[in-house]
């Protein structure tokens, strides 16, 4: 069965009314879309925020006449909505994500592989992992340069935490990578639902893993801690972070743009010597060991 998909772009003031005369007319769904390239990135949980310029996507059945509703968009909102329909042709959504959805290799020797692709049996270290509602999956820049830095400094016999663990792909990375235990911890619950969810599918146990939210996190200092997060958290976090890393112990930071740079490295600098940056595309990652001038916890 094919659909019809009327597109309208519009700003941010306009949306609920061209959403619910969509809704009104016929909409089996409506979407939205960044009209200018302008990400939303981490949203607090429970928060719906939009671009201030976005595309309304309706989703229509073929037989339904969208000329009456097109004319009503424009003669309610004129001069600030631009129109358009297409056909959406039946597709197998689940094949089509498979299609597009590829290993992808981080460093020498760490993979993220589809659960649905063959793997080979060789010594590379292998994580099982699918697109899913929780943020990381190694297609962006600031996982892919903390997955790379854990296939370069694998953490065997140490203790950590994947703080904003997402997906907790970096908990489990580390794992796999030889770290003795990692704490995987979120603001957002469905973030913990999906680690756990990972960790079965990666055959990782919740000795190896230990999921909470952050109000929970246990007192003792680890060895590493991975903070794959945004600039304005993570500056915020700083005292807090050092806190929790022992004399000599290592702190990775991504989710970092290069203007944001020198308020991340004046942060972290009172606690940690060393600081390095690594780029990929427009992001960073920020690496530091812990000094033995300041306590810990």
């Amino acid at each position: 069965m094919s659909w019809q998909q009327l597109f309208c772009q519009t700003s941010k003031q306009h949306e609920a009314a061209i959403s619910q005369l969509m809704e009104e007319n016929g909409a089996v769904s409506v979407t939205y879309q960044d009209a200018k390239d302008s990400p939303i990135l981490e949203p607090l949980p429970g928060e719906s925020p939009l671009w201030d310029e976005l595309v309304i996507i309706g989703l229509f059945e073929t037989d339904k006449k969208l000329s009456p509703l097109i004319q009503l968009i424009s003669q309610q909102h004129p001069g600030h909505c631009q129109l358009h329909t297409e056909i959406l042709e039946e597709q197998q959504w689940e094949r089509s994500w498979m299609d597009n959805y590829h290993p992808m290799k981080f460093g020498e020797n760490l993979w993220i592989y589809p659960t649905h692709h063959e793997r080979p049996d060789d010594n590379s270290t292998q994580i099982l992992l699918d697109p899913g509602l929780a943020f990381g999956t190694g297609t962006h820049p600031t996982t892919a340069l903390c997955l790379e830095w854990l296939d370069q400094h694998p953490p065997r016999a140490l203790t950590g935490i994947d703080y904003g663990c997402g997906s907790g792909v970096l908990a489990i990375a580390a794992i796999k990578l030889g770290a003795h235990t990692m704490i995987a911890t979120d603001i957002d619950q469905q973030a913990l639902t999906a680690t756990q969810n990972n960790m079965c599918t990666n055959h990782i146990n919740n000795e190896s893993i230990y999921t909470c939210l952050p109000e929970n996190l246990p007192k003792a200092p680890v060895d590493l801690i991975l903070a794959n997060i945004l600039s304005g958290p993570l500056v915020e976090l700083a005292p807090d972070l050092a806190q929790r890393i022992k004399p000599q112990g290592r702190i990775v930071l991504s989710g970092i743009l290069h203007q944001q740079k020198h308020e991340i490295l004046d942060a972290y600098s009172p606690w940690f010597d060393k600081l390095t940056i690594d780029t990929q595309q427009d992001w960073l990652r920020v690496t530091g060991i812990r000094n033995i001038n300041t306590p810990c916890l």
